[in-house]
């Protein structure tokens, strides 16, 4: 008999069945047992009655995560026992025969249990299995196809980057050097110089991969090593055709979650944001009178936001413009890197953006460079040999478009998305200052 998916039972009404997958709990009343049992699409209980002696035996010594195959009738659940709206609420399955595919050891800790976040991640291959987690990262899925989906939809070519470099794109700190044979090479901070490159190659490119950041925080938005989301487009006007691009594309994701992920939401007690048609935008320096002026902190000046400011600015948004985003263009020169395109009516200022959303920045974009004497100058401004990044130059030297793009964190996205506080929980095995997989101080 062909295995039949869980979420399809409701077509087998009466009919005999076999289903493959996993014990979520098992219940005993009585000489009943009952079992929720679930697979890739979804859940259904079981129950083991006495009259089939051989099922009910190993049914009587089964425990969460044992891996079965079940051969079953499916029945339906007397009215009183009915769960409305709750998938196969209208049905359960009658155990006829066990097969045992995998036993599992006794759970160390009660499913329902509130876990620290240690214990969180010392069983992260267990934790992964709840409803919850596998709530979170249906959700991270979804964005990353959404994201996908839309950028070919407006003709972007999807490519991928080295993780190896020989020079680190962003030209600071806070790089991963390893040996490679006989020289030194680095982990990419960001895929920034290839995406470039593409853009003399393809005009629209986009990316979705792995960077990694050598910094030493230990706090609940930083890990170090993400997913980056990126794209670049050429043949741009200025900074804001970027801002449009993303809003759109933002748009497109939250569209796709409410489509396909509306009950994960629900079971986490999310709210999936609006994305009004323009998102709000407005000067660093305008941003930093907003916070003087409703919050009461001169930050005037500054050639950045604290965390705190991005969280204020959020709030205002809010309140001023029904947003839960909002773009803060034109940081200093010094405060961008080398590539970054300089205001030629706003001198010392960059046609650059970071996005904020419920109160963190989860983009950071805007125009580049692309007159290869600028762009030497650019580095040398910045104390960098641009001798040292003469591979990247090569697509300057030879003619490159106006363009400009954005970089987003998958992950802190996603924790924004889902009301989640600590980034490294919307993370699939973070990897941070005292942890890979394993305590590191262990």
């Amino acid at each position: 008999m062909e295995r039949i998916y869980i979420r399809d039972l409701k077509n087998k009404m009466d009919e005999e069945v076999v289903i493959s997958g996993s014990v979520n709990v098992r219940r005993d009343h009585g000489k009943l047992i009952f079992i929720d049992f679930r697979d890739r699409t979804g859940m259904v209980q079981m129950v083991a009655l006495p009259n089939h002696k051989e099922a009910s035996e190993i049914a009587n010594k089964i425990r969460p995560e044992w891996v079965l195959e079940i051969k079953g009738k499916v029945n339906k659940r007397p009215d009183n026992m009915v769960k409305e709206g709750e998938l196969n609420g209208e049905l359960e399955i009658e155990i006829l025969e066990i097969k045992i595919i995998s036993e599992a050891e006794e759970m160390p800790f009660d499913r329902e249990t509130e876990l620290n976040l240690d214990t969180y991640f010392d069983y992260m291959p267990l934790t992964l299995r709840t409803e919850e987690k596998r709530a979170v990262f249906k959700v991270q899925s979804i964005i990353v196809q959404a994201f996908r989906n839309f950028l070919i939809s407006e003709e972007f070519i999807e490519v991928q980057s080295p993780k190896i470099i020989g020079a680190d794109a962003e030209g600071g700190a806070g790089v991963f050097e390893i040996d490679y044979f006989d020289n030194k090479a680095y982990l990419a901070t960001s895929p920034q110089f290839y995406k470039q490159i593409m853009v003399g190659v393809y005009e629209r490119v986009f990316m979705t991969g792995n960077v990694f950041r050598a910094e030493k925080h230990n706090t609940t938005r930083h890990i170090n090593e993400y997913t980056s989301l990126d794209f670049e487009m050429g043949f741009i006007e200025d900074h804001l055709d970027i801002i449009k691009m993303e809003t759109k594309l933002l748009q497109f994701v939250v569209k796709e979650l409410k489509e396909k992920c509306s009950k994960e939401f629900e079971l986490l007690g999310a709210e999936i944001p609006e994305v009004i048609d323009e998102i709000p935008y407005m000067k660093l320096k305008e941003a930093q009178e907003v916070i003087k002026k409703e919050f009461g902190e001169d930050c005037v000046g500054e050639p950045d936001l604290e965390p705190q400011h991005e969280r204020w600015l959020c709030e205002y948004a809010k309140k001023e413009f029904n947003s839960d985003f909002i773009f803060v263009t034109h940081y200093p020169v010094e405060k961008r890197p080398a590539y970054t395109y300089e205001d030629e009516n706003d001198k010392g200022f960059t046609k650059s953006f970071d996005l904020l959303f419920r109160g963190v920045e989860i983009t950071t974009g805007g125009q580049r460079i692309h007159n290869y004497d600028d762009l030497v100058k650019g580095f040398e401004k910045k104390g960098l040999d641009p001798k040292k990044f003469s591979f990247y130059l090569q697509a300057f030297k030879y003619g490159m478009p106006t363009h400009g793009g954005i970089g987003m964190g998958l992950e802190r996205l996603t924790a924004k998305f889902l009301g989640i506080k600590n980034i490294k929980e919307a993370t699939l095995f973070p990897r941070e200052i005292n942890r890979i997989d394993n305590l590191l101080n262990k």
